[in-house]
């Protein structure tokens, strides 16, 4: 059958009409404060509109700002910082690329997750409930749920670690203190509104990136080592650091809250050009908040690769290790100071142990390394800045609601289960449920352990769970974004897919090597890893049905160029189709 040419482009016309429609047709989700503010209810900001042959407007800009660097907070939080100032001390300045490389993925990822919202008017939590069947839905649910609560414990045991350093106070008060900080910040929003509570947001960043500079400065790394740290090479010792520093800084639950936050903007659809300009400046908006967010990690990894990288501490069997002055910070169970082996020197040539590094002694141990107790002071008041910041990421827009939340992961965690599982529940009980599950595992370890140099593998472990939940959000971000049914003509092209479809196999086969390295060396008896395979089976499964529509029109695609040759290998010219 032939078609002729007028007749395939006026199909293509219907087509892309019928998928502006559905586009032009979809309406803002208007979001309502349910709780009573001074002004009445918080709705949407209102967003004007560029007038034709404006490519860029600073007022206009500056009312899209704000989403984009409350996503940002969740590449500060103390999870993020304590794989900084590891990948520095252990391997020095090799993760740079590393870190930069992390940042651009979580970019093209915020990005699209972000452009899915303001494209449709429903962020991704709800396609997920809307367009997954419904046992996939569900898992997905769970997953995201167990990354934020993940990420609430590193937060509460980051921000109890800083409260140690500054005050001297016992790490289970500290915990306490971190689930009590949430209602002062609900006060502040209540009684000074949401602008003031904003501004305090961005105090918190700029005490982060002055701290961290502060203490870049006083150790003054070379600029030239710094740019080496942008060349594409890895040592064998610093492979499964790199693997850490990618789970830690890509968070999954952040692709769902950057999606919801940009409902906070009224973007009036009705017109494409609206479209259109929403997506620059929401990627304008992203870009510039990452990058802040990129420099502010620089700073933290090259302090530490200057102050305490050595390559004999980083090939030790146990290692990667750092290189540590002070005898406070030596670990006879990890290497023996009296043992010649274990002896060291830093970049500036003083004399140390191999030891490990975490936040709870990082202070400390760059202080001695740079003579400085102020720099120990420093540095634990920007520790405790990122803690707050992304305790106070959840407190500015929730969901259907708009008042203080108690982190990144509480205000990501109520839009996820509204999204999800279409459940109301008010913002200041979602507080308390996420925070007890969170401050539950922190303050048992507090109590328990007494002393907090084992939370390193606390966090490494945490940072692996982030890891393997990545691809529970990177998979449907993909599968929405290639999906001409729901963004009609904001679909992703063929070079972005192919990218997209890169990472996700990437981060899949990252994650295997991840927990394959991590448990062999625990020595696990056979059924262990019959339990393993299983779960690694139900693992791939899930991840094949976040994308098996997509899976089988990529096999149709390739059986249709198969057969095409074929087909045409059996036309001759004497059956009447060939030449005459």
């Amino acid at each position: 059958m032939t078609t002729s040419k007028g007749q395939q482009e006026t199909t293509l016309a219907s087509i892309e009409s019928s998928s502006e429609s559905s586009i032009n047709n979809a309406k803002p989700m208007e979001i309502i404060s349910e709780l009573p503010v001074k002004n009445g209810r918080e709705k949407p900001v209102d967003i004007p509109i560029d007038p034709p042959g404006v490519k860029f407007s600073l007022r206009t800009f500056l009312k899209y700002t704000g989403p984009g660097w409350l996503m940002s907070l969740a590449y500060l939080d103390p999870g993020n910082l304590e794989a900084d100032l590891q990948s520095g001390a252990f391997t020095g300045y090799q993760m740079l690329w590393v870190l930069l490389l992390a940042h651009i993925v979580g970019l093209i990822l915020q990005v699209l997750s972000c452009r899915l919202a303001a494209v449709t008017g429903e962020h991704l939590a709800e396609h997920c409930r809307a367009r997954y069947p419904r046992w996939t839905a569900r898992v997905l649910w769970v997953m995201t749920e167990i990354a934020i609560i993940g990420s609430d414990i590193q937060e509460v045991l980051g921000t109890a670690i800083a409260f140690r350093v500054l005050f001297n106070i016992p790490l289970w008060a500290g915990t306490i203190i971190t689930a009590v900080d949430t209602m002062t910040f609900l006060a502040l929003h209540l009684f000074h509104g949401i602008r003031v509570l904003e501004a305090f947001i961005f105090v918190l960043i700029l005490t982060m990136m002055l701290c961290f500079f502060i203490d870049m400065g006083i150790s003054a790394p070379p600029a030239v080592d710094i740019f080496k740290g942008f060349v594409p090479m890895i040592a064998s010792y610093a492979v499964m650091q790199m693997v850490g520093l990618i789970g830690a800084v890509i968070m999954p639950h952040n692709l769902y809250l950057h999606s919801a936050l940009t409902r906070s903007r009224r973007i009036d659809r009705s017109e494409e050009r609206n479209i259109k300009q929403a997506n620059k400046y929401f990627l304008i908006d992203s870009s510039l908040s990452l990058s802040v967010s990129f420099v502010i990690n620089l700073a933290m990894v090259s302090a530490f690769a200057h102050g305490m990288f050595s390559v004999q501490c980083a090939t030790r069997p146990h290692g990667p290790l750092a290189c540590l002055v002070s005898p406070e910070d030596w670990d006879s169970a990890v290497c023996n100071p009296n043992d010649a082996a274990c002896q060291c020197h830093t970049p500036e040539g003083i004399a140390g142990v191999c030891a490990n590094i975490g936040l709870e002694n990082a202070a400390g141990a760059l202080a001695a390394v740079m003579y400085s107790r102020a720099v120990k002071y420093i540095f634990a008041v920007g520790i405790l800045a990122a803690g707050q910041a992304s305790t106070l990421t959840g407190e500015l827009y929730c969901s259907s609601k708009s008042f203080l939340g108690a982190l990144v992961g509480t205000l990501a965690g109520q839009y996820v289960m509204e999204g999800f599982m279409r459940w109301k529940i008010p913002m200041w009980l979602r507080v308390i449920i996420t925070r007890s599950i969170a401050l539950g595992p922190a303050l048992a370890f507090a109590i328990l352990q007494g002393e907090i140099k084992a939370m390193n593998g606390v966090n490494a472990w945490l940072n692996i769970l982030q890891s393997i939940q990545l691809p529970f959000a990177l998979l449907p971000v993909l599968h929405f974004s290639v999906s001409r049914e729901v963004l009609g003509r904001f679909v992703i092209g063929p070079l972005w897919t192919a990218i997209m479809w890169m990472l996700a196999c990437l981060v899949i086969g990252v994650n295997f090597y991840l927990v394959i390295e991590t448990i062999i060396p625990l020595g696990w008896p056979w059924y262990a890893w019959v339990i393993i395979a299983v779960v690694a089976c139900l693992y791939i499964t899930m991840c094949i049905a976040c994308v098996k529509e997509d899976l089988m029109a990529a096999v149709k695609k390739v059986i249709g160029v198969c057969r095409r040759p074929a087909r045409s290998a059996l036309k001759s010219p004497g059956d009447g189709q060939g030449t005459p």
